[in-house]
């Protein structure tokens, strides 16, 4: 009888563990647009030797992510508002679709309480003032209503431009007033959902996308660090 093993976990790199690094600062704007970095500083800063960060941060250029100059190190790029645009359309034909799959599934409570713990939590938030705990659980909120509307190829494309948009909102997290009308809008949709109201569902978060992907294209472009 052949005994079947288990293959052993790959191990990570240290070129990759600098790329993710990398990529997850960039992303939460902790490397913001126009960041000049040298490869030696980056080094340092991740405790890793050079090379993998040089690989790195060429790994982040094929990402679009910056611009890597000999002797000069990496360049955080600008915030392409054209990309906005274009993920934003996806986003706008993506998630309404969503809603409206998940609403029509009717699920139970149980099955809705990643959903209604998001919204909580961006209640709580906005009451705080806590702009960051408000952007994790708007995340929760968009993540989860992908994965649990129950078409996996959707919830899949939704993925793709996730990290893209990321940068984005967080970017422009502290640029506008505390976000009470997109936590309002969390909750009617989720609201559509619980009732089965598909139709609504879906509207209510055509309507959401829309707005919200127009406010943050135009912070972006008043900043003066993006692509037109």
């Amino acid at each position: 009888m052949t005994v079947l093993r288990a293959s052993p976990p790959r191990q990570v790199t240290a070129a990759e563990t600098a790329y993710l690094r990398l990529k997850a600062m960039i992303l939460d704007n902790l490397l913001p647009p126009g960041e000049q970095r040298l490869e030696a500083e980056l080094a340092v800063q991740l405790g890793l030797s050079r090379t993998p960060v040089r690989e790195a941060m060429l790994r982040l250029q094929q990402d679009g992510l910056v611009t890597v100059t000999p002797r000069h190190g990496m360049r955080v790029q600008p915030i392409s508002t054209a990309d906005m645009r274009d993920i934003y359309d996806v986003l706008e034909s993506l998630e309404p679709t969503a809603a409206e799959l998940l609403a029509r599934r009717r699920l139970s409570d149980l099955g809705l309480r990643p959903l209604a713990e998001a919204c909580d939590a961006m209640e709580a938030a906005i009451a705080a003032e806590d702009r960051t705990s408000w952007a994790r659980a708007d995340e929760a909120f968009h993540l989860g209503l992908a994965e649990s509307c129950g078409n996996r190829r959707l919830s899949a494309m939704v993925m793709q431009v996730w990290d893209q948009s990321h940068r984005a909102r967080m970017f422009t997290l502290n640029m506008r007033p505390l976000p009470a009308r997109s936590t309002a809008e969390h909750r009617a949709t989720l609201d559509a959902i619980r009732a089965g109201d598909a139709d609504g569902a879906r509207e209510l978060y055509r309507q959401h996308r829309r707005r919200g992907g127009a406010e943050l294209i135009a912070l972006i472009e008043r900043s003066g660090l993006a692509w037109l």
